[in-house]
């Protein structure tokens, strides 16, 4: 699961696209000013950051540029309300991605999002994961077993995808609700464990067992 940094101020904006980006299979995370957002960017693995420039404490100019001087090469869409030539050309030139004015549509950003976090030329594109007779299709989000094949709700698909990208791995609660729902869902909530008996159902109550005291493992 693609993990993506939302740097925006405008909370309205940034729950937007968070909620719009989980909706899509994609896990997030929302910082709130510039040097949040740097700190994040350089210190942990994000695969995108969507980075809005009129950020309080230190601008998206500044975050992006000292974001390349470290060497982070994450991809960056910048988002924001300079529309302007030369502050789209600055954005560019000074190791941004892609560029967005608000507004914009979401159904654009996720496009842009999604052909950026296509892999590079002549790297296989995986779109099937496997396990234990066990396939998930990362572009139909379809499951299949020996036995069928069912469709997946966006958050069935998501969490089935944690799965199998840590075969084997025990996942907490809090790892999956991090990953699948974000952070702000109470880590006491049983959300996990409903979804977790629904994703059962579809694929065989035996794949995925409960390792008690520490949370879920897909066998």
């Amino acid at each position: 699961m693609s993990r993506i940094l939302i740097a925006e101020d405008e909370q309205r904006i940034a729950s937007f696209v968070e909620k719009g980006l989980r909706a899509n299979g994609f896990s997030t995370t929302v910082v709130t000013d510039g040097d949040a957002a740097l700190a994040s960017a350089v210190s942990e693995d994000f695969d995108l950051v969507v980075l809005d420039l009129g950020l309080p404490k230190r601008d998206g100019f500044e975050v992006l540029t000292a974001m390349r001087a470290a060497g982070t090469l994450t991809p960056v869409i910048i988002l924001t309300a300079r529309d302007s030539v030369g502050d789209t050309v600055a954005g560019l030139e000074g190791g941004a991605d892609d560029y967005m004015t608000k507004p914009f549509r979401f159904e654009e950003l996720l496009a842009r999002v999604r052909l950026r976090l296509k892999p590079v030329a002549g790297t296989p594109e995986l779109t099937v994961l496997r396990h234990n007779g066990l396939s998930l299709d990362l572009r139909t989000r379809r499951a299949q077993t020996p036995e069928s094949t069912t469709d997946l709700t966006a958050r069935e698909f998501a969490l089935l995808e944690l799965f199998l990208r840590h075969p084997g791995q025990v996942l907490s609660r809090e790892q999956i609700l991090s990953h699948v729902w974000g952070y702000d869902f109470d880590p006491g909530s049983n959300v996990v464990d409903v979804y977790v008996r629904t994703v059962r159902r579809k694929v065989g109550q035996d794949r995925i067992a409960t390792v008690r005291g520490m949370g879920y493992r897909l066998v």
